[in-house]
């Protein structure tokens, strides 16, 4: 007689942490948890994080209700890491960066970058240049032509193990990187260039290939953009992509990587003051910012 067994592969339990004026909060399975003080680079540079989130929400004392989290500041899930970027690991990315700059003699750069070994990654900030959920992002005063660049952002540990995500924003001046290639670090890195968050989402198994990150910008209440894109869409893999960015650098505290976006608006879009901007990625949650 033939027995029939169905195996249940495992999923991803819903494990988010924030960073709040409170301490470390965790989210779990709709439940919130105030972890005891500790610091938050010992907190989040730990290979086996999930486990040790999941072992703290064992202990009932530190269980606070919706309404108490409702009351906390919730900020950028960042302290003494670094944020770097990936750059044209979308085909769209490629083809607006080749667009951008053709004029200035460097299209061809992001067609070969595309099609070769080795990546494009860039320093992009520090905790001083980036924003939480809420917070305001800028564009550069000397600029013309700025976007937002939805990313997905992975959270890497010392040791290189990728151990959770959160969502960034990669503010970016198109006619500045536009003009020349050369000019990405300005066109890049600038005060309130980047965002994260609005938590880390702290998996037991990796983020689900599928997954779709979208964006909406509103000015003054009107929808003047929207967009979305499955990271089965990226070229690169996020393990390669972390390879490169260890190949000659430490990272004591562990790090942040934006894995490139492949959202780009239209060429006569730019953003302006006031504008909102909101970047979506299940089971993420929802990055909120304003253009100050």
């Amino acid at each position: 007689m033939l027995l029939l067994v169905t195996i249940t592969l495992p999923t991803s339990v819903i494990m988010k942490l924030y960073k709040t004026n409170s301490g470390a909060v965790v989210e779990y399975e709709e439940d919130y948890y105030l972890l005891p003080k500790i610091d938050w680079n010992t907190l989040i540079n730990r290979d086996n994080l999930y486990t040790f989130l999941k072992n703290s929400t064992d202990n009932p004392v530190t269980y606070q209700s919706l309404e108490w989290f409702k009351r906390q500041t919730i900020v950028a899930p960042i302290d003494r890491q670094e944020i770097w970027a990936a750059g044209v690991t979308y085909l769209r990315s490629k083809n607006a960066r080749m667009e951008e700059s053709k004029d200035a003699g460097g299209g061809t750069f992001y067609d070969k970058v595309y099609e070769a070994e080795r990546p494009e990654i860039f320093y992009k900030a520090n905790a001083h240049r980036t924003v939480g959920n809420g917070g305001k992002v800028r564009i550069r005063r000397d600029s013309v032509w700025d976007v937002p660049e939805p990313e997905l952002t992975l959270l890497i540990t010392s040791s290189q193990k990728i151990i959770g995500y959160t969502i960034g924003n990669d503010m970016s001046s198109r006619s500045i990187e536009g003009e020349n290639p050369l000019y990405l670090p300005q066109a890049k890195s600038y005060d309130g260039c980047a965002a994260l968050g609005p938590c880390l989402y702290i998996p037991n198994v990796p983020i689900a290939s599928d997954t779709e990150i979208s964006i909406e910008i509103k000015r003054e209440e009107n929808i003047v953009f929207s967009n979305s894109i499955e990271i089965n869409q990226m070229k690169r893999g996020h393990q390669e992509l972390v390879g490169f960015l260890f190949r000659e650098c430490s990272f004591p505290d562990g790090c942040f990587l934006m894995t490139g976006t492949g959202i780009v608006p239209p060429n006569d879009f730019t953003l302006e003051i006031g504008d909102e901007i909101y970047i979506t990625i299940d089971p993420i949650g929802t990055l909120y910012n304003v253009v100050g």
